[in-house]
């Protein structure tokens, strides 16, 4: 997911959630007809906020796939290189973690 998608998303749950929050505050003090329409706009504003996690949710996965077989192909194509990178990096947080008590 590129940042300026994730923080796309983000800016929209954030509005979303002000909306509906917007929302609850006018239902709790309408009654009749009015409030029906209130519910239903809730309701609306529910369904498109399932709606954008379910996409963000989405393109994560999908992304999280392409990283994994990314990572397989280089590792199978440079084996020596990545167990080199992997000593190195656990040489680093054993140092970071050895400092740390």
């Amino acid at each position: 997911m590129t940042t300026s998608h994730l923080k796309n998303v983000k800016d929209d749950m954030k509005a979303l959630v002000k909306d509906a929050q917007e929302l609850f505050r006018e239902a709790a003090e309408a009654t009749g007809d009015k409030a029906e329409a209130l519910r239903d706009k809730g309701l609306t504003l529910l369904e498109a906020a399932i709606v954008t996690a379910q996409t963000a949710q989405t393109v994560a996965l999908e992304k999280g796939k392409q990283v994994a077989a990314d990572t397989d192909d280089y590792v199978h194509a440079n084996p020596w290189r990545a167990v080199a990178i992997s000593a190195g990096v656990g040489l680093l947080v054993g140092l970071i973690i050895g400092r740390n008590k």
